[in-house]
């Protein structure tokens, strides 16, 4: 198991203790649960490692890399992903401003409409 690989099973298993449904995007129901994250999510922008749906909605999206990974900085490419959203899949706000960075053991919450919410958690 390659480390990306190991903090995206350390994040499906929080996601899955918050009662998170956890979705493949070529099995994506939106309506599974209050909350839906869908692997590998496609965005105009790349490819985001999770989707955040809330009540059927997109708010925000994860990007998973490898443990010990410094996640400051990564807020860029986080960005890219809140950006990429397309107008045609349903959503709370363009772009969404919620936005996590994670190793599985260490998570950053990276908030566009007010940057002093953001940081680790």
């Amino acid at each position: 198991m390659t480390p990306e690989e190991l903090a995206r099973k350390n994040i499906d298993r929080q996601l899955t203790d918050c009662d998170w449904v956890i979705q493949n995007v070529a099995d994506m129901n939106i309506s599974a649960g209050e909350g839906v994250a869908v692997r590998e999510f496609p965005l105009t922008t790349g490819e985001a490692d999770y989707g955040l749906y809330i009540n059927g909605k997109v708010a925000g999206a994860i990007e998973a890399k490898p443990e010990g990974h410094t996640l400051t900085g990564m807020e860029t490419q986080s960005g890219k992903y809140a950006d990429g959203l397309p107008a045609s899949v349903p959503h709370y706000m363009l772009p969404s401003p919620s936005a996590y960075e994670s190793t599985g053991k260490v998570t950053r919450f990276t908030y566009g409409l007010n940057p002093d919410l953001s940081g680790e958690i």
